[in-house]
């Protein structure tokens, strides 16, 4: 338990966050489709190793979330991604649900899988060197949903997968996202995540879960996206605190907040608004995909000689989080050069 509560706590370090790069070849497929390059297994593999090798990258990243594919690939001198990862103090990690599918007698609604056989896939997982793991479940916001049944069977899940990554000697990630798709009001947002996340944690405590050795990757507070009324970033900063405070014990030793749907400077402003707020009972940090990607996707554009230019601009947004980490983020710095 020694050594997982350490690895939780060197992934919210002060100063430093999470890159999700877990992108299902589904979801990289249309990112690459947005800035024109075809999603080959090489032309992915040449991505994630420009990310993986932007120097000074372990100044603000402490850990990488690799996809199945991704933690089986190499750099192009043969060196396994996860070894490359550690060579820099990042910490490597392992996307291991198979998505949220739909679930039987509650249209509209979804419970993620990826059970059965996790036991032996984590086994494998630690061989290949991940040290922690994540798993994501979906609750969607609409006319009468989520239900009780979506929200405490995608619990029961979390706390599943929690039990058995601990068991195999892995840092779960657990991620319950209740998705600001819709045009629902900030305080609708609030209730849902509060009801999601005591959920969550009832299943963990029942299932043994030991909290000092995980971390939550959780939605923050915010407007539906098509709310003709949007909350502004104080508000989101305060809902989503208040909404911590609410469900989260002090045991756990960080929060990585999800992106979502924002774009890359509100995720940053919203994580620095909420930092701005004081110290807090657990770390509050970042674990960004697309938010930390977008800009490096589109100066590199497939191009071996646009990747300096990518790793710069993946550097910037680094930088930019890892600086709302301790509140010191501004948006005057976005104009700064990369």
């Amino acid at each position: 338990m020694a050594d997982l509560e350490a690895t939780a706590r060197a992934l919210v370090a002060p100063g430093k966050g999470i890159l999700a790069a877990d992108e299902s070849t589904g979801t990289i497929a249309r990112r690459f489709q947005a800035v024109g390059v075809e999603s080959t297994e090489e032309n992915r593999r040449a991505y994630r190793e420009l990310l993986f090798t932007a120097a000074g990258a372990a100044d603000y990243i402490s850990g990488v979330i690799l996809f199945d594919e991704t933690i089986r690939q190499r750099a192009a001198d043969g060196t396994p991604f996860p070894e490359l990862l550690e060579q820099q103090g990042i910490i490597p990690g392992i996307k291991v649900d198979e998505g949220a599918k739909q679930l039987a007698l509650a249209p509209g609604e979804k419970v993620t899988e990826g059970l059965d056989g996790l036991r032996e896939r984590f086994a494998e997982y630690v061989g290949l060197g991940a040290r922690f793991a994540k798993w994501r479940a979906v609750i969607t916001i609409g006319d009468g949903i989520p239900s009780q049944y979506c929200i405490w069977v995608n619990a029961h899940a979390l706390a599943r997968y929690a039990a058995l990554a601990q068991e195999a000697g892995l840092v779960p990630i657990v991620e319950p996202e209740v998705l600001m798709d819709g045009t629902h009001t900030i305080d609708r947002s609030f209730h849902v995540t509060v009801q999601t996340q005591r959920a969550v944690f009832t299943e963990l405590h029942d299932q043994r879960v030991q909290l000092e050795g995980m971390l939550l990757k959780p939605n923050m507070i915010l407007s539906g996206y098509e709310c003709p009324e949007q909350a502004g970033v104080e508000e989101v900063a305060l809902q989503t605190l208040r909404c911590l405070r609410h469900t989260v014990p002090a045991a756990v030793p960080g929060v990585v907040f999800l992106s979502g749907g924002q774009t890359d400077e509100a995720a940053t402003a919203h994580l620095n608004a909420i930092n701005a707020l004081g110290p807090q009972p657990w770390e509050l940090s970042f674990s960004y995909g697309r938010a930390l990607q977008a800009p490096a996707q589109k100066a590199w554009h497939g191009e071996v000689g646009n990747v300096p230019a990518a790793q710069a601009a993946y550097l910037k947004r680094a930088r930019l989080n890892a600086a709302a980490r301790s509140a010191s983020y501004s948006p005057e710095q976005e104009q700064l050069a990369a």
